[in-house]
């Protein structure tokens, strides 16, 4: 797990080498070490994302699981096939390669979760565009969970989607979310700024991916959080004990 940031600057020419470099180098520096051990690993499990399937057209809510193609010339789903590619070469070694499509990881301390709760809590949660895209997700403890999980089963290889079963909208999450911390999410951003301001990059939000974690079921992972009220209550008491206040009194 490995890269910089894919949602933030502009995706230049410049930006989109940084962020194929940043993965996919540390990818071909893992295989290269496992050529030269002497007992190479049982397993490798690599990171990539749902981004692999592309951005849906019309906002479609078509169940896509690791069985869909790629959408080839859409940046993020070259990206996360870029990565894929040098994760598999640890096949030809006799490694059992896992390859992890994760969702949005919902969870304190780092990634899109607590820009998104400090929003809601602030009353300042938004549907972006239609917000009937898809919004696949999954919550920290699962998505640890399922690495473990891959790393202890051994029929367990090739693609699994790493989201949570309960397939929402983009609208359907900011309420959610904005709902665990007493608030309502009563803006709504269109999509033409977003998509003129933000380009390509803005596929991250205004498009989704309806991914749904068949291999992970069919091999028997139980979901700690399958459900996203329940996920983000989780989040949202994490922060009350943490401040010691209840929302509702902001």
């Amino acid at each position: 797990m490995a890269g910089a940031r894919v949602l933030g600057m502009p995706w230049t020419q410049a930006r989109r080498r940084q962020l194929l470099a940043s993965r996919v180098d540390t990818t071909v520096a893992v295989v290269s070490l496992m050529r030269r051990l002497q007992k190479a690993p049982h397993v490798l499990v690599s990171a990539s994302a749902v981004g692999c399937y592309g951005a849906s057209p019309n906002a479609s809510m078509e169940p896509l699981d690791e069985t869909a193609p790629p959408r080839p010339g859409e940046f993020q789903s070259d990206l996360c096939a870029a990565i894929e590619h040098e994760a598999r070469r640890a096949e030809a070694l006799g490694v059992r390669a896992v390859r992890m499509r994760f969702g949005v990881v919902l969870g304190h301390g780092g990634g899109a979760y607590p820009m998104q709760a400090l929003a809601a809590r602030l009353g300042l949660g938004a549907v972006l565009g239609h917000g009937r895209q898809p919004a696949p997700w999954i919550h920290l403890a699962d998505a640890v969970g399922l690495v473990r999980f891959a790393i202890a089963h051994p029929h367990l290889q090739g693609p699994v989607n790493a989201v949570a079963p309960d397939a929402v909208t983009q609208a359907t999450f900011a309420r959610a979310l904005a709902a665990s911390f007493g608030r309502r999410a009563w803006l709504r951003m269109p999509g033409l700024p977003l998509r003129v301001m933000l380009g390509e990059m803005s596929t991250l939000l205004l498009d989704g991916q309806n991914a749904v974690p068949s291999a992970a079921l069919a091999q028997g992972y139980r979901f700690v959080h399958p459900r996203l009220s329940a996920a983000l209550a989780d989040l949202a008491e994490a922060d009350r004990a943490e401040t010691g206040l209840a929302w509702t009194e902001y």
